[in-house]
């Protein structure tokens, strides 16, 4: 094992047949015979001229497409032309200097995000993309690290803004209202001037944040010029084609939602954003288009499947084609209730920040086993290893290192990744089954030992999900002063619906095994999760300590310090309910 910078560089048999395996996933793609060959030609050369940057991959869909609809948000769309033409003029507007200035973006998913992060690609500016979910400390603790020279913000993050140090708000523009010590974004393009943009003398990088969910977020830099090689390796395994619309729940500030603009730039698709989730909007979008695909979250499709039956079949949607998710695991039959109701277009992606994607679940393997985390699709390299620092064997856990081409370039702490023969470890547990199809554990700090006994809540939590009375279920290790570690399981029941703690326990010990039996069983009202759907394990441990009791004499805790987010965090108990 070695504590470095990744590096993946398959050889060169490798890379000539990724290079065939490339052109054919990109003509069954549709995306080189969408266009006028003339145009074709034309837009190949603009990619050659300015690269694969966001910047680059919106010049050639404008040479290639120009009357194409790009973007669509809640004030209307935008052509590829417009979009081309409005940030070129945003590029040259944004008030920045010096070979590689620093933006930072605080923005919801509409036009302004994506004409930002289009146009500091074209100035050459790296972009810092801020957590829209963020408190005012980590905000502030973030732009403190970064210290960027500009910031592009949504209105409504006024208040939290203007919480940081004079010094790091001075410079502000805002997208969608003219607000105290700041400019508009659309009075930048209008009085920009008319002439024509140079690709930068230096490709600006993007800075993804770490979730966070185990700590502080960490920036990890991406690459700037990725290439087409990621657009083939999602292809290979997810089939996103050039005319179809893509839905855009998944914040863009994410790693997934990053992808998804990514993924819909460089095929020339239609874009849909909204700034907040709303699972019947949702249904709306995709039942409005004739060949959809949906971009979200597992907690996402989680909200959809609540909603009533009747609601649900109201909308039309065999227009879907894909849904493609990522960003945790499916819990228990979630993939298969939401198959049987919309059809055979779920694909989850399993990845990091740091990794961008490792392995893709598709219908096939979802069907199989919905715990799946699938199969690497082209050009990745995925492997299981253990703490001696040799590859085990399948149904065997251990450590999951993985490596593709678009792996992050480093942290901008300067922190070491731990590398196993060009692999980079994604910080999980996993195994590869008996039919190659990798499973993810947990991660590698959550694995429980109790009474000398490995558990991996995981498991636990998709058996929990499996009971009909159970909406969602968290299952986490806590402290014992006599097994080292003992399992603690926060669960929230479907409305009208009763558990209790025995039942839970004698559930656990049918289907698993004794020593997975969690001995605190909580019902809290929603699990807290972070602005992309992930459930936040240490806010759990919190709310330990400031639970109340319901009238029906059960436990629920108070959730107001979880901020909600696209509707998605647990909301606020009432006041009157808060207990000693």
């Amino acid at each position: 094992m070695v504590h470095a910078r990744p590096a993946y560089r398959p050889g060169l048999k490798q890379r000539l047949g990724h290079a065939v395996d490339l052109f054919f996933v990109l003509l069954g793609s549709g995306i080189l015979h969408l266009a006028h060959p003339v145009r074709v030609v034309r837009a190949l050369n603009t990619l050659q001229h300015w690269g694969t940057t966001l910047g680059g991959l919106v010049k050639a869909a404008a040479a290639a497409q120009p009357g194409r609809t790009a973007v669509i948000d809640d004030g209307g769309s935008l052509t590829y032309a417009e979009l081309d033409e409005r940030t070129d003029r945003l590029a040259l507007a944004l008030p920045l200097s010096g070979p590689r200035p620093r933006v930072g973006v605080l923005c919801r998913n509409h036009r302004g995000l994506v004409e930002t992060l289009v146009a500091c690609g074209k100035r050459g500016a790296e972009t810092v993309l801020l957590n829209t979910g963020s408190g005012p400390g980590q905000l502030r603790s973030v732009l403190t690290e970064f210290r960027p020279d500009l910031l592009v913000c949504d209105a409504e993050f006024a208040a939290m803004l203007a919480a940081c140090p004079r010094p790091l708000r001075e410079s502000v523009v805002w997208t969608d209202a003219p607000m105290p010590g700041g400019t508009l974004l659309e009075h930048l393009i209008a009085d920009a001037p008319h002439r024509p943009l140079e690709p930068p003398h230096s490709d600006g990088r993007v800075i993804m944040l770490s979730s966070g969910t185990g700590g502080r977020p960490k920036g990890a830099r991406r690459r700037p010029r990725p290439g087409l090689g990621p657009l083939g390796s999602i292809l290979s395994r997810v089939p996103l084609r050039s005319r179809q619309t893509f839905v855009v729940d998944a914040p863009v500030f994410h790693m997934w939602g990053f992808a998804a603009l990514q993924l819909g730039l460089g095929l020339r698709a239609t874009l849909v954003l909204h700034r907040r989730f709303d699972p019947e909007q949702t249904l709306a979008e995709l039942g409005r288009w004739r060949r959809s695909a949906l971009f979200a979250v597992p907690v996402m499709i989680q909200r959809v499947m609540e909603l009533p039956e009747a609601v649900r079949e109201s909308y039309d949607t065999r227009g879907l084609r894909v849904v493609a998710l990522s960003g945790s695991a499916l819990p228990g039959d979630l993939a298969h209730r939401f198959m049987d109701a919309f059809g055979d277009h779920l694909y989850n992606v399993y990845g990091s920040t740091e990794a961008s994607w490792v392995s893709i679940a598709g219908p096939r393997e979802l069907r199989m086993d919905p715990g799946t985390a699938g199969r690497p699709p082209r050009g990745t390299s995925v492997a299981i290893v253990g703490d001696d620092g040799r590859r085990l064997p399948r149904a065997t856990i251990g450590r999951i290192f993985a490596a593709n081409e678009n792996a992050f370039e480093g942290y901008t702490s300067g922190d070491p990744t731990e590398v196993w023969e060009g692999l980079m470890c994604t910080g999980d547990l996993g195994h590869l089954d008996a039919r190659g199809l990798l499973h993810v554990d947990g991660r590698q700090d959550g694995m429980v030992v109790s009474g000398g006994e490995n558990v991996v809540p995981r498991e636990v939590e998709d058996v929990l999900a499996r009971l009909p009375e159970v909406l969602e279920a968290a299952v986490a290790g806590v402290k014992d002063s006599e097994y080292g570690q003992r399992l603690a399981a926060y669960v929230v029941l479907r409305p009208g619906r009763e558990l209790s703690e025995t039942a839970v326990r004698e559930h656990i010990r049918d289907q698993i095994a004794r020593h997975a039996v969690p001995r605190d069983v909580f019902f809290i009202p929603e699990l807290p999760r972070n602005a992309t759907g992930k459930v936040v394990y240490r806010w759990l441990e919190g709310l330990r300590a400031d639970r109340v009791r319901t009238p029906e004499g059960r436990v629920a805790f108070w959730t107001d310090a979880v901020p909600a987010e696209n509707g998605l965090a647990a909301a606020p108990v009432p006041d009157e309910t808060r207990g000693p």
